[in-house]
Order: structure tokens, then sequence, then C-alpha cells
């Protein structure tokens, strides 16, 4: 699990506030693929309970795992930058309870207010840091020819 606690931990109390005002409660049975890869972003999740495989298309092999979120962590940032498409994959592993929120109308609450956009953009791009290098740890440990030599647990 990544390092922040919980994303919302990471925001201003305002922000956190205002963007819980656009979440409800959804589940998702253990298996159920969440989103595709190249699909359009239209929700994002913060998990509450359960855990989510992140995964990516490799030509010539099965799909391959880059990370597992599981309490507090934030499961999709592609609804923040066009073309509003998923870069990766994501299946529930575990029955998995989370707060959705609806893209459209986060992105319209980050523009109307510059102060939660700003707590939250920050909050975002601090997990997008994160998936990139585990994304990388993952892909050498599975595709170089000896490994990253970086445990996939110490990468994140």
């Amino acid at each position: 699990m990544s390092t922040l606690h919980s994303i919302l931990e990471q925001m201003t109390p305002e922000a956190r506030e205002a963007l819980l005002a656009h979440s409800h409660r959804v589940t998702f049975p253990a298996g159920t693929r969440i989103f595709k890869e190249r699909r359009r972003a239209e929700k994002f999740w913060i998990i509450e309970c359960g855990t989510v495989d992140l995964d990516t298309h490799v030509p010539g092999h099965k799909d391959a795992i880059i990370d597992t979120l599981g309490y507090g962590e934030l499961l999709g940032w592609s609804w923040m930058f066009r073309p509003y498409t998923w870069h990766l994959g994501a299946t529930a592993t575990h029955d998995v309870i989370a707060l959705e929120f609806d893209a459209a109308a986060v992105r319209e609450l980050c523009t109307e207010d510059s102060a939660v956009g700003r707590s939250v953009s920050t909050a975002v791009a601090a997990v997008i840091a994160d998936r990139l290098d585990a994304a990388r740890t993952r892909l050498l440990d599975l595709f170089a020819p000896h490994g990253s030599g970086t445990p996939l647990a110490h990468a994140r």
C-alpha cells in the first residue's frame, strides 16, 4: 500500500469536505473489471475496503499487474487530464467498498474553487508520482533480464 494512508488526508479540510459532497458509496464484488485501459475515464474512487489490481496490456504476454491498491487509496487519476482515458485497467481482487466520484463534476468543482482545485491536484499528483515509480519497478521486475533489484514493496 502507498505510504499515504489516505488521499483525503493530503487535502485541506475545505477541499476534503467539498470533494466528499460529490461522492456516494458503491461496491464491486471480487473479480469485477472496474475499468479497462484506453476507455473513457468518467469516474474515480477512493477505496474504503477491499483490494484492486491495476494492470496493463503487454503484447505477447498476459496482462501485467502493476500495483495493488487498498484502504484509503485513489483508484483512477486519468479523469483529471485530457483525453480522459484510462492508462491502466483495474479489477477488484477482494470485495470492494469505495466512494465513487463523477469526474466531470469534480473537474467543475476544481475549476470553480481554485483552492479546492489546488488541493485536489496536489494530492492526485502525489498519487501519480507514486504509481509511475511503482509501475517502472514492477515492469523491470517482470521483463528486465535480472529484474530491477528493488522489491516491489520498497518501490512505493
